[in-house]
């Protein structure tokens, strides 16, 4: 489907449930709270519900108190359309999904090239940088105006999700989109500070911990990393340190795929495990192999056992592609 039927959706609803991943990132964040901006300039409403709580670092996002965590008192949002964004598998959206037990329409706009196309609509664009990106699409589709606190979440999403515009989804359309957007007072220095020079001085030590902890497989093609339960001692903040440590790994010289395993969030036999990619192996047909997903460059899944026993089967199933 396309971006058409997108617009034909939002037209014929009134009152929309807005939700992204759990363990959301700049992104979902981005995301989420440009849509919430675009039902409203509509007159229509929209609630955000998420079944995590805020990462840190992204206070400076304005809008970010209209996104409500998941409680007993959600299942009383009314809604006549659940829109999806950023999400390959519906059930990634932890419990927000089960809200729609009277399986009102789903909106489902994301760019994973692993989307399984769970809505009644699919907007799914893999050539998009980022959710928000293809939020900015939408706006321009409608001819909705752009202000500066839409500006900031969408351009927070896309610089996020294309490392700053270094990775290789960072197109052309995706320049032109930040360049407009920061006609809106975006402060790109002040965007990056908040989002990527943002560690708290008692995570310090915590981090490198993690990263004395490196291996090195396949003649130092891969690069591994473990949060172990004991270093995670301050809960809220190690998901953040996540993407500090994949940064690490990318930038070691001939590394072409990092790996990082943590249990989730209170759950011992669990494990996350995100996959990044310098582009000659995609690591979303490994994610997808464990039955996740997410880009060529880009992906994770989450594998039940313990930590030991998930290391080795990802590590060998990495190292595979090498031989």
């Amino acid at each position: 489907m396309s971006i058409n039927e997108v617009c034909q959706s939002i037209k014929q609803h009134d009152n929309f449930l807005i939700c992204a991943h759990t363990n959301p990132e700049g992104d979902a964040l981005g995301a989420q709270l440009g849509f919430y901006n675009l039902i409203k300039k509509l007159g229509k409403q929209a609630a955000i519900i998420s079944d995590d709580r805020l990462p840190y670092g992204y206070d400076f996002l304005p809008g970010l108190k209209n996104i409500r965590r998941l409680d007993k008192g959600s299942a009383r949002v009314k809604f006549d359309c659940l829109v999806v964004l950023d999400c390959a598998d519906l059930k990634r959206t932890g419990g927000v999904y089960k809200l729609n037990h009277d399986n009102k329409p789903v909106l489902n706009i994301d760019h994973h090239i692993s989307n399984q196309s769970f809505g009644d609509v699919n907007w799914v664009n893999a050539q998009a940088s980022s959710c928000s990106e293809m939020i900015y699409d939408l706006y321009k589709k409608l001819r909705l105006v752009f202000d500066r606190d839409t500006a900031l979440a969408l351009y927070t999403g896309m610089m996020t999700d294309t490392g700053s515009f270094r990775y290789s989804n960072t197109s052309s359309s995706t320049l032109r989109a930040a360049a407009e957007l920061l006609k809106f007072g975006v402060n790109v220095a002040q965007v990056y500070r908040y989002t990527y020079e943002n560690i708290p001085p008692q995570e310090v030590k915590l981090l490198l911990k993690i990263l004395s902890k490196i291996r090195f497989f396949a003649q130092g093609k891969v690069a591994a990393f473990t949060i172990d339960p004991g270093l995670a001692a301050v809960k809220s903040q190690v998901i953040d340190l996540a993407d500090q440590v994949l940064s690490f790994g990318r930038s070691i010289k001939g590394v072409e795929v990092v790996a990082l395993f943590k249990n989730n969030s209170g759950k011992r036999s669990e494990v996350r495990v995100n996959l990044r990619s310098q582009g000659k192996v995609d690591v979303n047909k490994i994610a997808a192999f464990f039955k996740g997903g997410g880009h060529k460059t880009a992906a994770g899944c989450t594998i039940n056992g313990k930590i030991p026993e998930v290391y080795r089967k990802v590590i060998g199933r990495i190292c595979s592609e090498f031989k």
